[in-house]
């Protein structure tokens, strides 16, 4: 695969990913694939082979039951690895906007993706006179 072949690949994950389409982003990863959460304990939860990624992917792909938009910045993509950065805005209904920053690194095995690893890297409430 050339590396325009790895960056289209982390755009189909990308797009599947937000409309939530676990049967398509279970195609992009291989058998023996790991997802590492940004959350739960050591420091995240994490989730290895393909059934356990997939349920993994279920948990967070789960309504919020808020307005959610996401702001994604172009992938880094290399031969080896790939990183995306974005950013969340979660609008809740009292008016609070939660904004995460975040990336996730991407190891690829083959033509598919082996390891999706998320980071968190900021998460504040936000108002709107803080904007």
């Amino acid at each position: 695969m050339t590396i325009d072949d790895r960056a289209a690949l982390i755009d189909q994950f990308v797009y599947a990913w937000n409309i939530k389409d676990v049967d398509a982003l279970m195609n992009l990863m291989t058998d023996n694939c790991t997802f590492h959460s940004s959350v739960g304990p050591d420091p995240g939860v994490r989730f290895e082979g393909h059934a356990d990624v997939r349920r993994g992917f279920e948990m967070y792909l789960r309504p919020s039951g808020s307005a959610t938009e996401t702001v994604m910045e172009k992938p880094l993509v290399s031969m080896n690895f790939a990183v995306t950065r974005w950013t969340t805005f979660q609008r809740h209904g009292d008016g609070t906007v939660l904004e995460t920053r975040a990336c996730d690194v991407f190891e690829f095995e083959g033509d598919r993706i082996r390891r999706k690893d998320t980071y968190r890297k900021i998460s504040t409430p936000v108002t709107a006179s803080s904007r």
